[in-house]
């Protein structure tokens, strides 16, 4: 993870870096831009002000004082007639003058012009506004600046950039090294916790705070940390019932094997050793049937092959094919279906289902109770309901009962007993329809299974 902090904060680096770099280059060269011109723009100012105050007052007396002014200024003046003969000049600046007066087109606007832009390498700068009375070209000013206090304010200028692009360039890489590390820390820790997994232990906990997609990632691998241990524990649970349904029955056949296997025991005896025998291989038989048919659920292998089918009419068949055993036990059987309702199912599947739910309500019910079957629909759904007048399930009990192997009675006899794997099955069948199964139950009243199927 050291190695993804470090490249994730050097990529940050390298683009934050460049987006300064370009940020600051172009901010220099606009400062430097401005400065420069705002120079010259001041230069060519203050020689159209001389140039006013002679075109009011052009005599020898204003012409000294102008001369005078700038001498104790930091730019120079030089003042020459319309033929560009100098009259006038402060301090030394002649030879540089002559020779800018000397290369300076004479077609010179009203408003002055620059006519030494070159403050890099020449050693002034310049600009020249014509004097102009009653019409006529009278002569020109000309102002001189030393490019060295320009030299000096780009130094200054290009100085604090460098300082402030240092200063910028730390804070960057410090806050680049504290974002690196809040993202990064994240990361570590789901990847020593995907390592523990990896490793078996499922009772790992990670505490993700906010909405953003890395806290999605943790909230995902926490979720899969929950369900694995979840699985574990459940695989432990499912192992050490399988072993106790199998333990049991291969006891019942061992011992009684064994007793019958004794020559000094009654023929009508040893038939019924025998008959419990094949009671319990019938019993280990269904358990095997039943774990197979879960197995191919979990692997996918478990296929539903649908059908377009009146719901009425199948339950009808059902209802025909039950109701015998319900009168033998002196139960009644009620079935209550109107209309024409299609629904798609697996009808070899669905009657699976079905016959479950019966038998169980057959089973867990007292003689002169009424089960009933209610068909009703619900917006574009179809609810089946299997209620019977039975003992009902704890409602301690309730949320557990489509779980594998789970027994409402843990010490029921093996004669009433299931599997405890039958409510599981129907589950997983009626999920693979694409609905959904419920149970209602009131402890001493009776129980209702709900099934929710789309119709069409």
């Amino acid at each position: 993870m050291r190695k993804i902090s470090f490249k994730l904060g050097l990529l940050f680096f390298v683009f934050v870096l460049g987006v300064e770099a370009v940020l600051f280059a172009s901010l220099y060269v606009t400062l430097v831009h401005s400065r420069i011109n705002e120079e010259f723009e001041q230069l060519l100012a203050r020689g159209n002000s001389h140039r006013d105050v002679l075109e009011k007052n052009y005599n020898p007396s204003t012409l000294e004082h102008v001369k005078l002014m700038e001498s104790e200024a930091e730019t120079d003046v030089v003042i020459t007639n319309d033929n560009g003969k100098i009259l006038y000049f402060s301090n030394h600046i002649l030879p540089v003058a002559k020779r800018i007066i000397k290369k300076t087109n004479k077609n010179i606007p009203y408003r002055g012009m620059i006519v030494q832009k070159n403050w890099q390498k020449e050693s002034h700068i310049a600009t020249v506004s014509p004097i102009r009375i009653n019409g006529k070209l009278k002569g020109y000013v000309y102002m001189f600046q030393n490019t060295d206090s320009i030299q000096y304010m780009i130094y200054k200028l290009k100085h604090h950039f460098i300082m402030v692009g240092i200063l910028s360039v730390f804070l960057t890489i410090i806050t680049i090294a504290f974002l690196s590390r809040v993202i990064t820390i994240p990361l570590i820790r789901m990847k020593q916790m995907t390592e523990k997994l990896s490793k078996g232990d499922f009772s790992v906990r990670l505490q993700v705070k906010g909405g953003d997609e890395l806290a999605e990632l943790g909230k995902a691998i926490q979720t899969l940390a929950l369900d694995l241990e979840f699985l574990k524990k459940e695989r432990k649970e499912f192992l050490a019932s399988i072993s106790h349904e199998l333990r049991t029955p291969l006891t019942y056949v061992k011992g009684y094997a064994d007793i019958a296997r004794r020559t000094n025991i009654e023929e009508e005896e040893r038939n019924r050793y025998l008959s419990i025998i094949y009671e319990e291989a019938e019993h280990m038989e269904k358990l095997v049937k039943d774990l197979f048919e879960l197995a191919q659920m979990d692997q996918h292998s478990f296929h539903i092959h649908k059908e377009s089918t009146n719901l009425c009419a199948f339950l009808k068949k059902l209802y025909d094919k039950l109701n015998p055993a319900f009168q033998a036990k002196n139960m009644s059987l009620n079935y209550f279906c109107d209309g024409n309702i299609t629904v798609h199912i697996d009808q070899k599947r669905f009657e699976q289902v079905m016959m479950n739910l019966l038998d169980n309500a057959l089973k867990y019910s007292d003689q002169s109770s009424t089960v009933s079957i209610y068909v009703k629909e619900k917006k574009k759904n179809v609810m089946i309901i299997v209620s019977d007048e039975g003992t009902g399930i704890p409602e301690e009990d309730l949320p557990h009962i489509f779980e594998r192997l789970y027994r409402v009675e843990k010490s029921r006899s093996r004669t009433k007993g299931g599997t405890g794997l039958g409510l599981a099955i129907v589950k997983e069948i009626v999920e693979a329809h694409g609905g959904s199964i419920y149970a209602d139950s009131i402890p001493g009243k009776g129980t209702k299974i709900i099934i929710t199927l789309q119709e069409g």
